[in-house]
């Protein structure tokens, strides 16, 4: 300072002492208010039953045929839009950063690998510039190099100007057809490869709309168009199509036969007249058997087609009395049955195989156990080609997948699954799950799988069950992606290699970790029992980054779902990598109530024992707090649709134990929506969550529901609600909920609660995916670890 001053004239000299001595700081600007939150008008309405009273003071928000009432919500929905804008307006540019990191992590090929089915290979694919994929085949012999996996899928060669592909179906000219929205929900190819039914959702009126293409000039047929189509199931000849239409309360209740040509009314097969019946059709791998399921709360019936002559009536041949998961196969003159029904009129935990003679007659029909039950290896999948069965078995937590040859031998069938000749497929550790691929050829003996894992990448699996050798076909690989966008290393190796890995091991090799990219070298795994509040114990999952966790002090985040008997999703997660890499602990709580634990699980967590998957939830999330895995102030939750229940009534229960909640499209009103459902429930929702009707149900109800259970000046956690208007439980769910939070509750704008409004996202539009992931990701950085 003495330099630069004496380098200054005497009289600029004086004058910069005199600025210096008259100088009065600035008194520092108060930061700004913060935004209040919306307050929506109330209009209470009071509903009694079973001698209790309660009232809804925004009832009026459910009022879709109120005009007034829609235009007061659409006001409020824009308030609500502003006021999440304005709390995380201050996150802009961390919003910014976690979208470009999600992004750069996203696999450069986004086509799916081509399956192999007949003389063709099938596979979607997405063309640049493009929101929607196509569906696409090439003829097998002649793409040699892309049954490899060696070859791009891009459907065009610029080296010869040559057209690679058939597109048999591009979403994004159905999107035109359908007001600017593709979303398909079933497509089977004939078995002759000739026509491609399936169903696109109309928005406009809700419901699903059944299409048939000619492949071989890329037309549609002129029928059948059938609206309201929930399930479709082609005949052997390739010509007749069966499909399953709803009624107006979403209930499967028709079958009908189209035969594609002709100039006929289609041809009504059967229709359940009874309202809790419900229909579902399927044909069996090798086209020999169309079946027919018939399910309700209290039975469950298989009808068995014959696939070449799908109108000669339909045989029953299996019934119970409980609703149980029917699916039957066909393998050279014996029909398998893979069930959970009751045995002997006792209640089983979990699926097992039955075989019986498909010339038995129905009266006098017997079926016979394929294996005798064990407690140690439960079946939790089967899949069938012509020379092999393949099961995917679990032992305490740990998958396996093996294949036995077929047919089986008369002497050993009800022998133990280990005394037959078992091929077993050498897996990573910490496999959260196995799901057969669609396997379609059952001609082929390679069967494809995909492999699941709370630290690897989605691994799609080809096994070639004749040599047990197998070939992960597709898997991302994180580290080669990240090095590849931070440093720009160029290769002449295409992109399907870089984002891939394609190699062939036989069961005879190793287990060795380094066949899978696996990313356990970087991030943790470690499984807990967690006692409950009645001492049942709860897994718990634990995934954080080796080099970022700071015990007692990391903030956390916990997942959980428990509903419908559906296995927690534990696969690893590109967005929650910014989440580990910050030194957080992401956690998954399989709770009664969700899958995995057999049929006891999910039983133990419905309906009048709903409490127990909170009362779960709550004891793992302080089971990470005792353990010291999460700091007590910076715990999260985070739970979708029903899991967005549990969460929020685990808030009721125990507010000081969350710092921040997400909740994805949550179910928050089950009171009112259970007894008047604005829109169509199935028979599982009420199982799910009880019949309102039947008072021990109505009083579990009551004690469970997050939208009657809210605490009076008590100070929430901060909670992000993310709904949409095309969600089954409704937008109106999640906007009565925030609402009373804010009446009822301590206001703090530390601890906002906020509603945000999603876009239809579409399942590829993955780069809109990371946008809100990040917005999720930086409300979670913001009110936890800020």
């Amino acid at each position: 300072m003495r330099h630069l001053l004496t380098a200054v004239s005497p009289f600029r000299r004086h004058l910069y002492l005199l600025q210096i001595a008259n100088y009065k700081p600035q008194k520092a600007q108060p930061p700004p208010a913060p935004p209040s939150p919306p307050k929506p008008p109330k209009k209470p309405v009071t509903t009694s039953l079973h001698g209790e009273s309660w009232e809804d003071p925004y009832r009026w928000m459910s009022q879709l045929d109120d005009r007034v009432a829609m235009r007061h919500m659409d006001v409020y929905m824009e308030q609500e839009e502003k006021y999440t804008e304005a709390v995380m307006s201050e996150t802009e540019r961390l919003q910014s950063k976690l979208q470009a990191e999600m992004a750069s992590r996203l696999a450069a090929e986004v086509s799916t690998p081509p399956l192999h089915w007949g003389p063709w290979l099938y596979y979607r694919r997405v063309e640049e510039g493009k929101q929607y994929p196509v569906l696409c085949r090439r003829l097998a012999s002649l793409h040699e190099e892309l049954m490899s996996f060696k070859s791009p899928s891009a459907g065009f060669d610029y080296i010869s100007g040559k057209k690679l592909d058939q597109i048999l179906l591009d979403h994004n000219q159905e999107a035109e057809r359908f007001g600017g929205y593709a979303y398909e929900e079933l497509s089977e190819v004939s078995p002759d490869h000739r026509y491609l039914a399936y169903t696109m959702y109309d928005k406009d009126n809700g419901y699903f709309k059944l299409s048939v293409r000619d492949l071989n000039f890329g037309s549609l047929c002129s029928k059948p168009q059938a609206d309201r189509v929930s399930g479709v199931a082609w005949a052997k000849d390739g010509r007749s199509l069966l499909y399953v239409v709803t009624d107006d309360n979403k209930r499967p209740f028709r079958i009908y036969c189209s035969i594609i040509g002709s100039n006929e009314e289609d041809i009504l097969l059967l229709e359940e007249p009874q309202e809790n019946v419900h229909l579902n059709i399927r044909h069996t791998k090798d086209f020999q058997f169309l079946t027919v399921n018939a399910f309700s709360t209290t039975s469950s019936k298989v009808f068995l087609i014959n696939a070449a002559d799908p109108l000669s009536g339909m045989t029953l041949v299996w019934e119970c009395e409980s609703n149980a998961h029917c699916i039957i196969e066909h393998h050279k003159g014996y029909l398998y049955l893979f069930t959970d029904a009751a045995k002997n009129g006792q209640p089983v935990d979990h699926h097992y195989l039955l075989r019986s003679p498909v010339a038995s007659s129905c009266s006098r029909r017997k079926w016979e156990n394929v294996f005798v039950d064990e407690q140690q290896w439960i079946i939790e999948d089967v899949d069938f080609c012509e020379s092999h069965l393949v099961l995917i078995v679990r032992e305490g937590r740990k998958y396996r997948l093996c294949s036995i040859s077929l047919p089986l031998s008369n002497a050993k069938v009800g022998a133990r699954l280990k005394d037959f000749n078992l091929q077993i497929l050498p897996l990573p550790d910490h496999v959260s799950q196995i799901l057969p691929g669609p396997n379609y050829d059952f001609y082929s003996s390679t069967m494809r799988f995909s492999i699941t894992s709370p630290v690897m990448p989605d691994a799609i699996v080809d096994y070639d069950v004749l040599n047990g050798k197998w070939t992960i076909i597709q898997q991302q690989n994180l580290l080669h992606e990240r090095t590849r966008v931070l440093y720009g290393s160029a290769s002449t190796v295409s992109s399907s290699q870089k984002s891939s890995i394609s190699k062939n091991f036989s069961s005879s090799d190793a287990d060795d970790d380094r066949t899978w990219n696996d990313l356990s070298e970087y991030y943790a795994c470690e499984e807990y029992d967690v006692p409950s509040h009645d001492g049942v114990l709860v897994p718990l999952t634990i995934l954080y980054s080796r080099h970022r966790r700071k015990n007692g002090e990391s903030p956390g985040l916990l997942h959980g779902h428990g509903a419908y008997g559906e296995i927690l999703d534990k696969r690893w997660q590109n967005e929650l990598k910014s989440l580990l890499d910050r030194g957080w602990i992401i956690a998954y709580a399989d709770v009664r109530g969700g899958g995995g634990g057999g049929k006891k699980w999910h039983q133990d967590g419905r309906g009048t024992k709903k409490l127990n998957s909170v009362k779960d939830y709550i004891a793992c999330a302080k089971f990470l707090i005792e353990r010291e895995f999460v700091q007590e102030t910076k715990l999260g939750g985070w739970g979708y649709s029903a899991g967005g229940l549990m969460v929020a009534s685990a808030i009721n229960f125990d507010p000081d134990l969350f710092r921040a909640a997400v909740l994805k499209v949550p179910f928050l009103d089950p009171s009112n929506t259970l007894l008047k459902p604005i829109l169509p429930l199935i028979p599982a929702d009420y199982e799910e969550f009880g019949y309102p009707g039947d008072i021990e149900d109505f009083r579990a109800i009551r004690e469970y529901s997050p939208y009657d259970n809210i605490k009076k000046d008590v100070l929430y956690p901060a909670v992000l609600v993310t709904s949409s208007f095309n969600t089954r439980f409704g937008v109106w769910e999640a906007a009565k909920w925030v609402a009373r939070v804010r009446e009822y509750t301590i206001y703090d704008p530390r601890r906002p609660v906020l509603l945000n409004l999603t876009t239809d996202i579409v399942e590829e539009n993955r780069y809109l995916q990371c946008k809100e992931s990040a917005m999720e990701t930086a409300f979670l950085l913001k009110m936890i670890d800020s």
